[in-house]
């Protein structure tokens, strides 16, 4: 069976690019929709999630977004593979989240996951302060270790788009105890920043949400589960980035290096 299982139900729409990332760097991918997972489909279509080392939650709008962004392929996966999905994590498996899949990671209680995964969110990636949809090259400072980032240095800065109207992370009120349980944790893989990989502080557009911390990306206490909202697998060429007739001498954008780091990760287990 394949390497990869990226999962998804009406509306995901990043199925194919995110895909084709991982193909790219050497890995079997395997596009699984959620029925083939809970046995809804026929028996020749039929998956199971531990046939997979990596599950992932592609972009897009699954469901619509409705009720809230993720929340319904949230509360179908948790309904249906709840235990399965723990399981899975709890194996030391990969699970990747990117942009809605992001939302679906927090929904689920994958993530933060202080203390495994919750029964209730704990955080969210609610509406982007600026009230608009953003769609820009953001620059993103790497600020600790994952297997997904393992062929990053710590404080690289990388540019990878967004692409969302949902991205800022909070923790609500009275989240300051949260955060500094993130900190404590090293659980912030990404922070937005500058070019110069100096701190966003929150401003418009550098942090193009109004994350908290500036937030782009986390991973669970056991670095297993990474959820982003940036999309890497747009830019896994040069040539796809916004600024790519500026510079020459390499052919890869710089989202590819996350797909490397997993295969490489996947070549050591």
């Amino acid at each position: 069976m394949p390497d990869v299982c990226v999962l998804l139900i009406e509306g995901t729409n990043c199925e194919e690019e995110t895909g084709r990332a991982f193909r790219e760097v050497g890995l079997d991918v395997e596009l699984v929709h959620l029925k083939q997972l809970t046995g809804d489909c026929s028996s020749e279509r039929r998956r199971n999630l531990f046939d997979y080392r990596t599950l992932v939650f592609p972009g897009g709008w699954s469901a619509g977004d409705y009720v809230r962004a993720g929340a319904i392929f949230a509360a179908r996966v948790k309904s249906r593979l709840g235990d399965e999905l723990r399981e899975f994590v709890e194996s030391g498996n990969l699970v990747l989240g990117v942009c809605n899949g992001f939302q679906i990671l927090t929904e689920t209680g994958l993530l933060p996951a202080f203390n495994g995964m919750s029964e209730a969110p704990v955080a969210c990636l609610t509406n982007n302060l600026c009230s608009s949809f953003q769609c820009r090259p953001a620059y993103l400072r790497h600020v600790n270790r994952s297997p997904f980032t393992a062929k990053l240095d710590l404080d690289e800065v990388i540019q990878i788009p967004v692409a969302h109207a949902e991205g800022r992370f909070t923790f609500g009120r009275g989240g300051d105890g949260l955060l500094e349980e993130l900190l404590e944790n090293k659980q912030i893989v990404f922070r937005y920043c500058r070019g110069d990989g100096s701190d966003a502080a929150g401003v418009f557009p550098w942090n193009p949400n109004g994350s908290l911390y500036d937030i782009a990306g986390i991973c669970n206490p056991e670095r297993n589960v990474l959820g982003l909202m940036p999309h890497p697998e747009r830019v896994i060429h040069r040539i796809q980035e916004a600024d790519w007739t500026r510079e020459s001498g390499r052919d890869y954008g710089d989202g590819r290096v996350l797909f490397e780091s997993v295969a490489e990760h996947l070549k050591k287990i």
